[in-house]
């Protein structure tokens, strides 16, 4: 069940990433009520690691990437980048950091200027932050581009409507790795691409994390999609963290129920398909403008009982780097 707590963070000097109890809120019109995107959510992010961030549309998965590269930036919170922290610094000062932090969106087409050849979309972080002659500029550009199989002389001069989505979205990637950066934030960056696609720019991201060690926080709704590419799994419900361990150990035996049934969704090509009696959500998500109190999962867990409206559960470990909130977990203490 969604809570809080930072049982599930590791030591701070070891980390690239951490965020600690980040709130993130925006107001609805002039009602005077407020949207609860991001309540009280804690991550850290190992050099070289790959988290996932996993959960249903609505959960607040996106607004903790952008909260994370302080646009906007968080009503409340901590967020520590190689040991200097963010929140409290200028819009200038976050700019200069810029280079360092680059983000990978969901539409890849939308995210380009249709207006840009090409050449000047990737090679226009370049000519800002002033990185090399102009000559050594387009080399970098030709061999990004080459590295994430774009073929650069056939694409320099064309715009993003000329290409497919995938090949848009590789065009994003070589626009985020142009600048050599320590952290990478993918806003699920395959959910908008044929399943065929879909293989070709994870497998990609793979290969780019290995080529230039990368750190990645990856974002998406699929639980399976998540699996393949990350070193460690959150999971999140309206805005709360549910669980966070091993994608393998989360995957073989989770111990949240919301978990479970984001596995038991999970589309199978198994015979037996058909008679798979798996954990079933019921209703929709609630509202983030008034959350059900105690734990937010509680209108739509099938283990909810009078505690779990009353007190909110704290992220505790149920197995070794397993941890999970959630008042009765699925296996553990």
């Amino acid at each position: 069940m969604a809570g809080s707590g930072t049982a599930h963070l590791r030591d701070p000097e070891q980390a690239l990433l951490r965020a600690e109890h980040i709130v993130v809120e925006f107001p609805v019109g002039s009602t005077g009520l407020k949207v609860n995107a991001v309540s009280d959510v804690s991550i850290d992010i190992l050099p070289g690691e790959t988290l996932g961030l996993v959960g249903e549309s609505g959960s607040g998965k996106s607004t903790t990437g952008r909260a994370l590269m302080q646009m906007p930036h968080p009503k409340s919170g901590s967020v520590t980048l190689a040991g200097r922290e963010l929140t409290g610094l200028s819009n200038n000062e976050i700019r200069e950091l810029r280079p360092q932090m680059q983000m990978i969106f969901q539409d890849p087409i939308s995210s380009l200027n249709p207006r840009r050849r090409v050449g000047d979309i990737v090679g226009e972080p370049l000519r800002i932050w002033k990185r090399g002659s102009r000559e050594e500029q387009q080399a970098l550009v030709n061999a990004t581009l080459e590295a994430v199989g774009i073929d650069p002389e056939a694409a320099r001069s064309r715009r993003p409507h000329e290409f497919s989505g995938g090949q848009c979205q590789r065009i994003c990637v070589a626009r985020a790795l142009v600048l050599d950066p320590k952290l990478i934030i993918c806003d699920e960056p395959v959910s908008a691409l044929d399943v065929s696609v879909q293989a070709q720019i994870l497998n990609l991201l793979q290969d780019m994390k290995e080529r230039y060690g990368l750190t990645m926080l990856f974002i998406a709704h699929d639980l399976a999609v998540v699996k393949n590419v990350s070193d460690r799994v959150a999971v999140m419900y309206l805005g709360k963290l549910c669980e966070v361990g091993a994608p393998d150990d989360i995957y073989a035996r989770p111990a949240h129920p919301y978990t479970r049934a984001l596995i038991d969704a999970i589309p199978s090509a198994e015979a037996d398909t058909e008679t798979h009696e798996g954990t079933r959500l019921e209703g929709e998500i609630p509202s983030p403008v008034a959350p059900p109190s105690g734990c937010r999962f509680r209108t739509r867990c099938p283990s909810a009982q009078e505690l779990c409206a009353q007190v909110e559960p704290v992220m505790r470990e149920v197995a070794t780097d397993q941890y999970v909130a959630c008042h009765f977990p699925l296996h553990g203490d």
